[in-house]
C-alpha cells in the first residue's frame, strides 16, 4: 500500500469547535468509512482532554481534504443497553443491501465488559443504537454485506499484563444484526510473528476470486512495544470463514514519525477501506482507499488496488 504524501491527513489540528467538549482534543483516529451521496464519509473517533470518546462526520470529495463537522453526531436510544456505557469508539460502516441506509458495528466499553454494540443511520445525521449485538468480550466486528455472516475478534487471550484481547477470528450469522451464532473459526494468531494477536480491519470487499479481508496483527515479542501492522488474507466467496489464501508478510507497517509516535507507539489500525467502484464485485483494477489510525493519535491514508492486494495474499 501506498502512504498518500498529504500524511497524517486528519489530526488534532483538524477538529474546530464551538462544542464544549471539543476544546484542544487530544488525538483522532481509527475512522469507519463509506461513500455517502457521492463523498467519501468518515466517521471519526475523537477524544478529548478527559479521555472521553465522541464521533464526528468528516466528509471530501476527493478523499484527501476533509470537512469536519463542528458538532458530535448524536446516538440514539442509549438506553436501550442494559449496561453503563463508557466509551462507544472504532465504527465500522457497511451500505445496507436491502433498502436504503448503513449498518454500523462499534466497540462499547461497559461496566460488564467490551460488547459490540449495533447502530443504524439513513443519513449520518444521528446514530440509532439498536442494541448489544455480542456476548461480552468481543471487538471487530465487520458485516460481510449481502450476507448473514460477520468477522468478529473474541478476547479470550490474557496478556501478561492480565489484559484480555483476541489470537482468533471467527464467523458468525445471524437474521437480525442483533442474535448471532458461532459459524467456525476463520484462522489464529501465528505465533512469534507479525500477526500473533489479530483482528479484522474494515468489512471485506468482494472481488471475483472472494472476500478481500484486511486485518490487523500485533507483533509482541519485542521488549520495548507491541506494533500493530496491516495483513490481507483472501477468503471464500459463499464459506467466507475458508482462508483461500493469506499473506506471509504484512502489507503496512509503521515506519513514519507519526505511526511511530502518539498516544500508543507503533501503530497502523486499519478501520475503513473505501473502493472507487460501486459494484457489488470489484475489478483487479478498482482502487482502494484504506483509512488507518496512526498511533492512536491521528489518521492516515493509503492506497492500493484490487490487484494488489490479490497479488499480496497469495506471497
Amino acid at each position: 500500500m501506498r502512504r498518500h504524501p498529504q500524511n497524517p491527513i486528519l489530526t488534532r489540528q483538524h477538529i474546530v469547535s464551538r462544542h464544549p467538549a471539543l476544546q484542544d482534543i487530544s488525538s483522532v483516529f481509527n475512522p469507519g468509512g463509506i461513500m455517502h451521496d457521492g463523498e467519501f464519509l468518515l466517521l471519526l473517533r475523537v477524544q478529548n482532554r478527559a479521555r472521553e470518546t465522541l464521533f464526528l462526520t468528516a466528509t471530501s470529495d476527493n478523499g484527501v481534504y476533509f470537512k469536519v463537522a463542528e458538532e458530535p453526531i448524536p446516538i440514539l436510544h442509549l438506553e436501550r443497553c442494559p449496561y453503563t456505557i463508557y466509551h462507544i469508539y472504532d465504527a465500522r460502516i457497511s451500505r445496507a443491501w436491502l433498502g436504503s441506509g448503513y449498518h454500523i458495528l462499534a466497540a462499547m466499553d461497559t461496566d460488564k465488559g467490551c460488547f459490540l454494540g449495533y447502530f443504524f443511520t439513513e443519513d449520518f445525521a444521528a446514530l440509532e443504537f439498536k442494541g448489544i449485538a455480542s456476548q461480552p468480550d468481543v471487538r471487530n466486528g465487520v458485516l460481510l454485506a449481502g450476507t448473514p455472516y460477520r468477522f468478529e475478534r473474541p478476547n479470550k487471550y490474557r496478556m501478561a499484563d492480565g489484559v484480555k484481547t483476541g489470537a482468533r477470528i471467527v464467523c458468525s450469522e445471524s437474521e437480525d444484526f442483533l442474535n448471532w451464532r458461532h459459524v467456525a473459526d476463520v484462522f489464529d494468531g501465528r505465533p512469534h510473528f507479525w500477526d500473533e494477536l489479530i483482528g479484522s480491519g474494515p468489512p471485506p470487499l468482494l472481488c471475483p476470486e472472494g472476500w478481500l479481508h484486511i486485518y490487523h496483527g500485533v507483533a509482541t515479542h519485542f521488549g520495548s512495544a507491541n506494533i500493530y501492522q496491516v495483513g490481507i488474507s483472501l477468503q471464500d466467496t459463499d464459506k467466507p470463514w475458508l482462508a483461500l489464501a493469506r499473506g506471509r508478510y504484512n502489507i503496512l507497517e509503521p515506519r513514519k514519525l507519526y505511526e511511530l509516535t502518539g498516544q500508543v507507539p507503533n501503530v497502523v489500525f486499519p478501520t475503513a477501506a473505501i473502493p472507487l467502484s460501486d459494484a457489488a464485485v470489484l475489478d483487479y483494477d478498482t482502487e482502494i482507499y484504506i483509512y488507518y489510525g496512526a498511533a492512536d493519535t491521528s489518521i492516515g491514508l493509503a492506497i492500493t488496488t484490487v490487484k494488489e492486494l490479490l497479488t499480496h495474499a497469495f506471497a
